[in-house]
């Protein structure tokens, strides 16, 4: 039941996250602005909610990690309607009060399993959990563009706000359980004791920078990827955003095949290896091309979404292990605070570079950080396992 109200939890955040990059151009296309816009939409999301996240232990000692997740539904649902009102400002608050909403969620869902999962588990149950994250984007990418000719795009954000406020009625139902059986967390050390210890821990300080250029990839992938096929291959909405329904599928299958195999092997190296290959996968995404056959760009995007989405339960899972008795939450929150900023600066820095040299240049600068990344994890790993 945990598992269950944090996974059903981060699904609805994550189509409220989604739903303005899956409707960018039709959204674009009334408001009179560029689509790209996306990725600076993105970064005021994640802006907003590394900032939340850093401050989100101490309610969640004080409130309750369910009451928590409920005032952030509350604010992706108000965030989606007021997106509705189709005027430029209305679309920026918006953004923000979503940003608002994703920030709690991992340090509060840390809390909870945490107290009821055996470390053996970690990776698995946290990777169960964090297939929240691409099951909302592949029910954003296949319920929002299905909406769009019967009730244009504001129905469809209003549809996504009514589905928030009914998972704000059902987190209520199960809150005295949830909330009366976790143990409470430590004092919290305050957000500035709590980042320097995960920047001076030699792990979590890998981790937790790893953790931002990874994202910088996920994130990238995941709100351009329709714009990107749509401008650049010429497909139309709904078939871009049906292969973003495959590959967010095919993420969090591999979520569960990662996290599985984190609680066999060593989970930095994982990461580091997972990191290769999403790099390869960037490289081959910005290879495509409009002559390429639809079967052929959907194997790309599905395989590639498939390895840049699967990594982020084990992440969460060893920064976990890691943390000092009580502080699950105050290390969690640092981990999702270093990881929402690379989606501050991926997007807008890959629109950009997208806008002066292309998709293609955009790709590969990505693949370039990932892949230093991932060595930096992989080398770590092998150095601190000697050293033991």
């Amino acid at each position: 039941m945990p598992v269950g109200a944090m996974l059903g939890t981060q699904v609805l955040i994550s189509v409220a996250v989604l739903s303005l990059s899956v409707l960018m151009p039709a959204v674009a296309r009334d408001l009179k602005i560029d689509p790209k816009l996306v990725g600076a939409f993105t970064a005021v999301t994640y802006a907003v909610a590394s900032a939340i996240a850093l401050a989100s232990a101490g309610p969640i000692s004080r409130l309750g990690a369910v009451r928590v997740c409920q005032f952030a539904m509350i604010f992706a649902a108000l965030g989606l309607a007021l997106n509705a009102a189709a005027t430029l400002a209305a679309t920026i608050v918006a953004v923000i009060l979503i940003g608002v909403a994703q920030g709690p969620i991992n340090p509060a869902s840390a809390h909870i399993l945490t107290q009821r999962v055996p470390r053996a588990w970690y990776s698995l149950v946290f990777s169960v959990k964090q297939t929240g994250v691409p099951l909302g984007f592949a029910a954003a990418g296949i319920l929002l563009p299905l909406l769009l000719p019967m009730i244009g795009w504001r129905g469809a954000s209003l549809v996504a706000a009514v589905m928030l406020a009914a998972g704000v009625v059902v987190l209520e139902l199960l809150r005295a359980r949830l909330d009366a059986t976790v143990t409470p967390a430590g004092p919290s050390p305050g957000i500035w004791a709590s980042v320097r210890y995960v920047l001076a821990h030699p792990e979590m300080r890998v981790l937790g920078w790893s953790a931002l250029l990874f994202v910088v990839a996920q994130h990238t992938f995941t709100f351009f990827l329709v714009t990107y096929l749509y401008e650049h291959c010429r497909l139309n909405i709904a078939e871009a955003g049906f292969l973003l329904f495959l590959a967010q599928i095919g993420g969090t299958a591999q979520r569960l095949v990662l996290g599985a195999l984190g609680d066999r092997f060593p989970r930095m190296m994982l990461l580091g290896w997972t990191g290769v290959g999403i790099a390869a996968g960037a490289i081959a995404t910005g290879l495509i091309s409009a002559t390429m056959p639809y079967w052929l760009i959907g194997l790309i995007v599905f395989t590639y979404g498939t390895v840049v989405i699967s990594w982020n339960g084990v992440s969460i899972a060893e920064f976990a292990r890691l943390a000092p008795a009580g502080q699950v939450a105050a290390v969690a929150a640092v981990q999702t605070a270093l990881a929402f900023s690379g989606a501050v600066l991926g997007p807008p820095l890959f629109g950009l570079v997208a806008a002066l040299a292309g998709y293609r240049s955009a790709f590969f600068l990505v693949a370039a950080c990932v892949l230093a990344a991932a060595i930096w994890q992989i080398t770590t790993s092998s150095r601190l396992r000697h050293a033991r």
